[in-house]
């Protein structure tokens, strides 16, 4: 019985899958936040550059990787397929369990799949320092490390109770060269204004991302570089699903559901996009984006234009949204605490073209601990929300008597996220619904678009 399939470095992907002309209907205009008019390329350019801002709204259906980031893929990409045969064999199912690991790279997540590029066309374009947010730190650390290899200086603005949580993932962000910043910070206007409201605020992503995208508008010689949501972040992740495909094919096998956590949608966007690519050509295979239940921003959210960020400077889009000012708690799966959702899997979802599920973090938790015993890996808490999906999918299929193929992306390792885990198993985890009394305050406050 195969364990492992690993493709070669040669079948490495060539091309990023852009899904943008094979959704039903064009994409939702993005809107300057001073204007309240769509926004054009030259007023993106003030935090990006213009290859990336041509990715963002390309209607090209396959982008060619540059060679340079193919190179630093090389590093550990292709990332290996696992088929979770002690995973299967103790939950006594019919269903085939296979995850794609993302936790291989460097970062220990999935991340670096759009660090590397982003750090590459700004480099490209003569910028000299990238700004940018975390919540548990994975896209930080992912982010110093490619600014690292293209000689860009990093500052990361971070969640201010992920690094309480997290400390070892800021010292790997310090280790790679960046200068990290705990958010609500006094350096910014967007900090000081949320520390003059609320002096303790555990800070959210959307606080973080006001404090970087200010500092990156605010100098002439710094971009702002985003780790999920954009269009351009989840193209670049693809690579995920596109190696699993052909891995997929080696196995003899195709996925009945395909399964990712999502947060912004950038780890969900890479597993499932290239196998929606076969839906829209009439394959049956379902999507499944799994979110936790305090930051239930597909299953409660409403669809509708939002700021990307609390301090209302980043472009309003149409997602899936809690509203710009939800504040969410400070759960140990600190990289799906955003209050929307990708304005791509927003609008996928809206059509009913991929489903949702939220779960509460005990539940998780326990699925990963199985997962872990079993299959050897400790999923990062982000991804334990994957797990206990295609485990309900693996139960449901023994109740059921069937077979089913299930494919999930383990997004990346919880080797520096022990103390969630200490906390689970001292039985001191709490489960955390978000009110909806909450949900329909932060949702009042809508920009009027």
């Amino acid at each position: 019985m195969q364990t492992k399939i690993v493709l070669d470095e040669n079948q490495l992907p060539k091309q990023w899958y852009n899904i943008i002309p094979d959704l039903q209907g064009p994409l939702e205009p993005v809107i300057n936040p001073q204007t309240l008019k769509p926004v054009t390329p030259q007023e993106l350019q003030a935090i990006f550059p213009m290859s990336l801002i041509e990715q963002e709204v390309s209607t090209e259906r396959w982008i060619d990787i540059p060679d340079e980031v193919r190179e630093i893929y090389k590093l550990w990409r292709p990332a290996p397929l696992y088929r979770a045969h002690r995973l299967e064999k103790a939950l006594g199912t019919p269903a085939k369990i296979y995850y794609k690991y993302e936790g291989v790279s460097p970062a220990g997540s999935h991340k670096p799949n759009s660090a590397i590029p982003q750090a590459y066309y700004n480099k490209q374009a003569g910028i000299r320092r990238l700004a940018t947010e975390t919540g548990a730190g994975q896209w930080g650390s992912s982010l110093a490390l490619a600014c690292s290899m293209f000689g860009l200086e990093c500052t990361v603005y971070m969640v201010k109770v992920s690094c309480t949580q997290k400390p070892y993932r800021k010292s790997l962000m310090e280790l790679w060269g960046a200068k990290v910043i705990p958010s609500p910070s006094n350096l910014t206007a967007a900090g000081r204004s949320i520390l003059a409201e609320h002096p303790d605020s555990p800070g959210s992503l959307g606080i973080a991302i006001s404090e970087a995208v200010e500092d990156a508008a605010s100098h002439a010689d710094t971009n702002y570089a985003l780790g999920s949501v954009l269009n351009h972040v989840c193209l670049h992740q693809t690579v995920i699903g596109l190696e699993a495909k052909q891995q997929m094919a080696i196995a003899g096998d195709y996925p009945d559901v395909v399964i990712g956590c999502c947060g912004g949608g950038s780890n969900f966007a890479g597993i499932a996009f290239p196998f929606l690519a076969d839906r829209a050509n009439g394959k049956q295979v379902r999507c499944l984006a799994v979110e936790p239940a305090s930051c239930p921003t597909l299953t409660k959210g409403v669809y509708a234009f939002d700021y990307g960020d609390t301090a209302q400077m980043a472009p309003i889009s149409k997602m899936y949204t809690l509203g710009h000012d939800f504040m969410p708690p400070g759960i140990h799966a600190g990289g799906l605490r955003y209050h929307g959702a990708s304005s791509l899997v927003s609008q996928l979802y809206n059509a009913g073209q991929i489903e949702a599920r939220a779960f509460r973090q005990n539940a998780c938790f326990e699925a990963a601990v199985l997962f872990s015993r079993n299959e050897g890996i400790v999923p990062a808490p982000e991804s334990s929300h994957a797990v206990r999906a295609a485990v309900d999918e693996a139960l449901l299929a023994k109740e059921e008597g069937k077979e089913k193929t299930i494919l999930f992306g383990l997004s990346g390792h919880g080797q520096l996220d022990m103390v969630a885990y200490d906390t689970y198993l001292s039985g001191n985890l709490e489960d955390y619904e978000y009110p909806e009394e909450s949900i329909r305050q932060s949702l009042g406050n809508l920009p009027k678009v």
